[in-house]
């Protein structure tokens, strides 16, 4: 599938049952409710799918599933990314060999930093296969600072990018430099759970790649920056702030706990060596969705 890197990708996440092993009906629910809600397409593996904590066979058993359970409705992203370059342009081929639309990488923190290693690492990737790469920027998870040029070089000289994942703060700045300075045209998508959605698209980004547990919220946004309605815009992302804030604590506890209690997985557990939520913070859950959302039935698709 011919995939266009623009709008709502959502990043989802990876279930467990009690015993610690991937739940695949509860991952199949959360794939084809968000078809369901039109989003634009789907991520896994990605840093809320636990990702680093996948063997290489649950890799490829997510992978499959999740194509399976879109039915060719919206692509499939698949995280590839990995500590050797080898090792993340073979689970990069393995992803595409399995169906999927284009893969997201991020090169991987060494002991000394090199912007040539990291250069070779992705050019590696993306001549190795012929899907598209979304680099993702996101040195909180990665400990791998992209500065703006390096990431330019990249996107003038491996035309295989097709997609710039920005999550490096400030956002806002980072984006517009981006633009800027591309010689050639490739979109920029935003994560970091929708925190600075509304700035980041006010500056031009083309959309999310995030794990906020309410895409429908992402869609509107990028409806309303589309539409040049921007406080329409800012009107949405100010009423659900209080929501994207809690969500964007570190871990994936919180944001799984919002999955489960929407009826798409059935337990909230985080692999080890993750951590769950502590009794107090799993309390406020639901009073913070009950003063942001009302009395709406979490398991239908949220009306923004």
């Amino acid at each position: 599938m011919h995939v266009v890197l623009k709008g709502v990708f959502p990043i989802l996440v990876t279930p467990f049952d009690d015993q610690g092993e991937v739940d695949l009906r509860s991952f199949e629910r959360v794939v084809r409710f968000m078809a369901e809600i039109g989003v634009d397409g789907v991520t896994i593996l990605g840093v809320l799918g636990e990702a680093n904590r996948m063997v290489d066979a649950e890799r490829e058993v997510l992978i499959r599933s999740a194509i399976a359970a879109v039915d060719g409705a919206v692509p499939v992203v698949v995280g590839t990314s990995h500590s050797g370059t080898e090792a993340t342009l073979g689970l990069s081929r393995m992803a595409e060999n399995l169906g999927a639309s284009g893969v997201m990488v991020t090169p991987s923190r060494e002991p000394v930093p090199h912007a040539d290693r990291v250069f070779e690492t992705i050019q590696t990737v993306a001549e190795g296969i012929s899907i598209p790469v979304v680099l993702q920027d996101h040195p909180v998870s990665t400990q791998v600072h992209m500065p703006t040029p390096l990431i330019l070089r990249m996107i003038a000289e491996i035309s295989g990018i097709a997609c710039i994942k920005e999550e490096a703060t400030p956002t806002p700045p980072k984006i517009t430099a981006l633009l800027d300075g591309m010689e050639r045209e490739v979109t920029i998508l935003t994560g970091l759970g929708a925190l600075y959605g509304r700035f980041d698209l006010e500056r031009g980004s083309h959309g999310f790649m995030t794990g906020f547990a309410f895409p429908e919220v992402l869609i509107a946004m990028v409806k309303a920056a589309r539409e040049e309605r921007w406080d329409d815009l800012a009107e949405v992302y100010q009423r659900y702030l209080p929501l994207i804030v809690y969500e964007q604590q570190p871990g994936v506890a919180v944001r799984k706990e919002i999955f489960r209690l929407r009826g798409l997985i059935d337990s909230g557990r985080v692999r080890h060596p993750g951590g769950s939520m502590d009794a107090k913070t799993g309390e406020m859950v639901p009073k913070v969705l009950q003063s942001v959302l009302g009395d709406v039935d979490l398991t239908k698709p949220l009306v923004v």
